[in-house]
């Protein structure tokens, strides 16, 4: 399996969703699905009506009797029915999920293997192209069981960056033999003994005789980086196959590796890269491994450009997140292309945003989070907790935090009221900005947090005053023409 020239970037949450990565796949390239919280995506869709019925047609394909219906059962709700069920203490339009943690109830691992199989299923559908799923380092609680369920529907890539993936390589092995697997969870606190911790999951929990008795593709694994010392590591240390790496530079949308070094900050407080930022592609072309190059890589140019220096090909994100087919809301969508027409669009690296800690590209956009105002008017809640941190606590057991929370509750788990300042919940405003944004009790409605990359004007050749429209198509046609 030789993996194509253009690499559709893995936005999350949603963004690159299943349709976008199907069109890009039947276009012959690498259609790629975000993998971050497809458990909440595939309960809030189902509670909001499933329209057109696809999650329950992929639902109904899931190899193992009895979780899709039982998923079905608790959370289906027809579009012109009764609302979803309430979430414990809150009054709200979407049931929420327990917060995730490094041991999961079986129900829980059952739905992301689900969720994730969903997802994967319905890129593939109907078609022989080739489909990736991408994941983050830094979350980590669901790791395993979404790799299994991608791998159960077929996933032919794994790309995961925000983070050093050398474990994963060796999960895929195990996991593709349903045999038990295991990947260090990174604690805070965790003393000077240095005590390891694991996340451990085994796909006997959730599998059944005949789905275990059938060993699975092993998928080809991608790790995102932005540095050959990186590079250099993952083949060393990592336990396991590597069959390329994505090259990311700090003009990609989402996160960004931080700048090597002290941090200094522009005169707007954006991180500042430098020389030792730069990815020397020489010596990348000597490790002998196929690679990609990412960020502002949205023209046929610069794909040409790229294959001039030794890379396969190239990953792109902001050209395909703002085409017709991408998850996100069609009227937040048509609001930045005016922008982008009108020479308004603003995106700022933000040094604070993520609760990662990791830069963090922002749209400068009225009624979302990157409103100063409407950012201060948001209560602090963590009520996803996608990047919650676990933590050592005084026992030995593990406690969990989230810069995101509220300062007192953060403080109180032994975090710093510094590390509060500045951090916006990622988890709800990207839901949000797919449609499955939180309605509480108390009248609040969550808003949305755009990111796309620096390079915005890349949309330019695709939209007019006339036409604010344009689909994935046309980005690989344009990026495979010189005409």
């Amino acid at each position: 399996m030789e993996l194509p020239q253009i690499i559709q970037g893995g936005m999350g949450v949603g963004v690159s969703g299943w349709k976008l990565a199907r069109e890009v796949s039947m276009l012959g390239q690498l259609g790629v699905v975000s993998g971050t919280a497809l458990d909440t995506m595939l309960v809030r869709r189902l509670q909001a009506g499933d329209e057109g019925g696809h999650l329950r047609r992929a639902i109904a394909a899931f190899p193992v009797a009895g979780v899709g219906e039982r998923v079905v059962d608790r959370y289906y709700r027809a579009a012109d029915g009764a609302p979803g069920e309430r979430s414990n203490d809150r009054d709200s339009r979407f049931q929420l999920l327990p917060l995730l943690r490094a041991t999961l109830t079986p129900e829980r691992e059952a739905l992301i293997v689900l969720s994730n199989f969903v997802e994967v299923y319905l890129a593939k559908e109907g078609h022989r192209g080739l489909v990736g799923i991408n994941l983050l380092e830094k979350i980590q609680f669901p790791t395993l069981p979404s790799l299994y369920g991608a791998m159960l529907a077929g996933v032919d890539v794994v790309l995961m960056g925000a983070g050093i993936p050398a474990e994963i390589p060796a999960a895929l092995d195990r996991l593709s033999r349903h045999e038990s697997a295991s990947i260090g969870l990174a604690v805070l606190d965790a003393g000077p003994s240095g005590d390891h911790f694991e996340l451990h999951f085994d796909p006997r929990a959730v599998a059944d005789t005949p789905v275990l008795a059938q060993p699975l593709i092993r998928p080809k694994f991608l790790p995102i980086i932005a540095s050959v010392v990186l590079a250099k590591a993952l083949l060393k240390k990592a336990t396991g196959g590597i069959d390329g790496f994505v090259v990311e530079g700090p003009t990609a949308g989402g996160h960004n590796a931080p700048p090597r070094g002290a941090q200094k900050l522009t005169v707007r407080g954006e991180p500042i890269y430098g020389e030792r930022d730069v990815v020397d592609l020489a010596e990348m072309r000597a490790l002998g491994v196929p690679f990609w190059l990412a960020g502002a890589y949205s023209t046929h140019e610069k794909l040409e450009a790229a294959l001039a220096a030794g890379a396969r090909g190239i990953q792109a994100g902001t050209i395909f997140a703002l085409c017709a087919e991408s998850g996100l809301e069609p009227s937040l969508r048509e609001r930045l292309v005016r922008r982008v027409l009108n020479g308004e669009a603003e995106v700022f690296t933000d040094p604070l945003a993520s609760p990662t800690g990791f830069p963090f590209k922002v749209v400068s956009l009225n009624g979302t989070l990157s409103d100063s105002e409407e950012f201060a008017h948001r209560p602090r809640l963590c009520d996803l907790g996608y990047l919650r941190r676990a933590y050592r606590k005084a026992d030995g057991t593990l406690g969990y935090r989230c810069p995101g929370e509220p300062v007192e509750e953060y403080v109180r788990k032994g975090g710093k009221a510094e590390e509060t300042v500045g951090r916006k919940c990622l988890c709800n405003g990207l839901m949000t900005n797919i449609g499955l944004g939180q309605e509480r009790i108390d009248g609040y409605e969550e808003l949305p947090l755009v990111t796309v990359g620096d390079d915005l004007s890349c949309i330019r050749p695709f939209v007019s005053a006339e036409r604010s429209s344009y689909h994935a198509r046309d980005v690989i046609r344009s990026l495979l023409s010189s005409n």
